[in-house]
């Protein structure tokens, strides 16, 4: 359970001997609290409260890792239950299902496609993190298909199936990669714990009822078990988001440790392509740690992507770029010169449509702090002294023999004082940053 500044306080030596690079024990205790110190800063804490400050330390979700390498994937270790609050740490994995009643080369061609699943947007890489193999045949046959997929593709796999057997077999071939073991019941309960405590792999609980699941994953727990993702089985969305909410809730608020774990749907297939891809939007906006899918084409993926990206960035720190002058393309000395924010968004918006024109051209990015063009203009950080301050800063006289500055549209109050201060000619851009092609090709220098 969390405990307060003054709980924290009560622990400490109360000597106020600054040591910890705090003026006082309470200072201390309060950086303690916002975890923007460590407890070992203090040279005179007991081992006692070393012990307590640890145990109040532990994150009410635990952090649970499916795969091996840079493709492993993170989950859980979650602190609040609105990103405002602070932010949401391990994005939600997003996997597929490949079922293995499917030939060796319908395998293989679906591995192949999801391993292609990469995009970049706004200077990050997204892609999925799992491929799960469903059983509906017999032991070998789902080994055999284990087998494949392990052997091309690097994302972490989920082993679905409620047969122990079955899973040993799998387990026997891909345990080294550290896969997440899928398919736990009551009549399999014993096997399952066996094979999550030998392996050492991650374990899914799934059972309908929340106190059962509770129990069930307590029990785990005390056998050794601690790597384990809940799962409330086969439900309507109204009823799923009810039963991830409690348990993230459950999980923060009352810190019940049976529940403190990530959680895991499983998407059922669908005549419609879009059904499970909103269905699986709306887990990853409330509280899925891990979601599995069959559908896996490009848009599908894409989509779900760019929205897990949007959710999992920190609301306090905007991504940015760093500040500095782009070229883009075969510039020369006669190639204009566009600025606008280093906030990623903007400038790979920007940087887009410059590519799309097909006309040599440079980008300058101010230092906004990673705000929009809009918004740094009101908060006074999209200025013409920083804009100013910029030309000097990154040599734009040496590049360009023109004197010719392109500002958005949006901010073309800012123009004649950008002139006076600068010394430079201010052409006002167009709005919105499709209109830069055509902007380009009947600019005049």
């Amino acid at each position: 359970m969390a405990l307060s500044g003054l709980d924290i306080y009560k622990l400490l030596p109360k000597t106020n001997c600054r040591e910890c690079g705090f003026v006082t024990c309470l200072a201390f205790a309060m950086q303690l609290v916002k975890r923007q110190a460590l407890p070992e800063k203090c040279p005179y804490l007991s081992e006692q409260a070393k012990s307590a400050l640890d145990a109040a330390s532990r994150p009410p979700i635990k952090l649970v890792v499916i795969g091996e390498g840079e493709d492993k994937l993170e989950i859980g270790n979650e602190t609040v239950m609105f990103r405002h609050e602070e932010k949401f740490h391990h994005p939600t994995g997003l996997g597929f299902i490949i079922e293995d009643g499917l030939s060796s080369e319908e395998i293989l061609k679906t591995v192949n496609k999801i391993n292609a699943l990469s995009f970049e947007r706004i200077g990050c890489l997204l892609r999925p993190n799992l491929i799960a193999i469903k059983q509906n045949g017999d032991a070998s046959v789902f080994a055999a298909a284990v087998k494949l997929v392990k052997e091309h593709t690097n994302l972490g796999l989920v082993l679905i199936s409620k047969d122990a057997s079955a899973q040993r077999s799998a387990l026997e071939i891909a345990a080294c990669g550290k896969p997440l073991i899928y398919g736990l019941d009551k009549n399999n309960l014993e096997a399952f714990t066996k094979l999550a405590v030998e392996f050492k792999v991650p374990l899914v609980v799934s059972l309908q009822d929340l106190s059962e699941l509770s129990a069930v994953a307590g029990k785990l727990i005390a056998q050794g078990v601690e790597d384990l993702i809940l799962d409330t089985g086969n439900k309507n969305i109204a009823e799923k988001i009810w039963d991830l909410t409690q348990i993230r809730r459950r999980g923060l608020y009352r810190s019940e440790r049976s529940l403190g774990f990530p959680t895991i749907v499983t998407i059922e297939d669908s005549a419609d392509r879009f059904d499970p891809i909103l269905e699986a939007a709306t887990y990853i906006a409330k509280y899925a740690g891990v979601v599995l899918i069959k559908a896996n084409e490009p848009w599908q993926a894409l989509s779900l992507l760019t929205l897990r990206q949007n959710i999992y960035t920190d609301p306090q720190r905007p991504l940015q770029v760093e500040s500095k002058l782009y070229p883009i393309g075969n510039t020369s000395d006669k190639s204009p010169v566009l600025i606008t924010t280093n906030f990623s968004l903007s400038y790979y918006t920007v940087l887009g449509e410059v590519e799309a024109s097909k006309i040599p051209a440079y980008i300058m990015t101010i230092d906004t702090e990673g705000m929009s063009v809009l918004t740094a203009w009101a908060a006074e950080k999209f200025t013409p002294e920083s804009i100013s301050a910029a030309i000097d800063k990154y040599g734009l006289k040496e590049q360009v023999c023109h004197k010719q500055l392109v500002i958005p549209g949006y901010v073309a109050v800012m123009s004649g004082k950008l002139e006076d201060a600068c010394g430079w000619q201010v052409a006002v851009g167009p709005k919105e940053a499709s209109g830069i092609p055509s902007f380009l090709k009947n600019l005049q220098l």
